[in-house]
């Protein structure tokens, strides 16, 4: 293993699979202790598994972002601090998918759902980092948006690209008001598929997300500050 985030504390939130998976375990793989934090303890305890089983040292904490409002938020940081004593570093890749519907047809119930993950979890996970992070004068937050957010190509999927737009709009309006306490904040935006195999739509892969992520919150990245990178080998514009 690289001793790259020793002694750096990482909070990865929204699921124990996928990109939060692949994450979670670059950073171990590069020296960091690794909180990971979500809706489903089993698929947190496979994450966690893996990342013991590899020799890194990982713990999980059972957060749901969506339905657990702010009680979720404040858990997930403070049992992370409790555990490990510091929190150095934040991913949140809370994501919602939302209703597969044009505009007229998207229902309130589903509208508010698809935002409270998407925009509202995030900035209630942000609001608490931001406190820890700002009483010790250092920290790096990387939130997930989508490219798509920006194109308006994802038709029928309205609830989950103007929340993202929203979230990439909050990133960089944090990331103004933080940097000079000492906290970077950052936004990725990955293409469609990233569960797939490289080139096969454009969309990067989960373990190709987790390496930008890490670079991102790496001391070799200490100048990238307010943006949100896409993550896709289409044009956004």
């Amino acid at each position: 293993m690289s001793a790259r985030f020793a002694g750096r504390v990482v909070l990865v939130a929204g699921a124990g699979t996928g990109v939060c998976r692949a994450t979670a375990v670059a950073f171990a793989r590069e020296g960091a202790t690794v909180m990971v934090a979500g809706p489903d303890p089993d698929e947190l305890a496979g994450t966690v598994k893996l990342i013991r089983d590899a020799g890194g040292a990982a713990d999980s904490v059972t957060a749901d972002l969506t339905r657990g409002g702010s009680d979720a938020a404040v858990r997930m940081v403070a049992e992370t601090v409790e555990r490990y004593g510091a929190l150095d570093i934040a991913f949140n890749n809370a994501t919602v998918t939302g209703p597969n519907r044009h505009v007229a047809d998207i229902q309130e119930a589903d509208w508010a759902q698809t935002l409270a993950g998407n925009l509202t979890g995030v900035w209630m996970a942000m609001k608490h980092e931001l406190a820890h992070m700002e009483a010790r004068g250092a920290g790096v937050i990387v939130n997930t948006s989508c490219d798509m957010a920006a194109t308006g190509r994802l038709v029928g999927m309205g609830a989950y690209a103007a929340s993202k737009a929203a979230l990439s709009a909050l990133t960089r309006t944090a990331a103004h008001e933080y940097i000079a306490k000492g906290i970077r904040i950052n936004a990725i935006s990955p293409g469609p598929a990233h569960g797939a195999k490289p080139g096969e739509t454009g969309g990067a892969t989960a373990e190709e997300v987790a390496e930008t992520v890490v670079w991102l919150c790496s001391d070799e990245a200490s100048f990238v500050v307010g943006h949100d990178m896409v993550l896709d080998k289409k044009t956004v514009v």
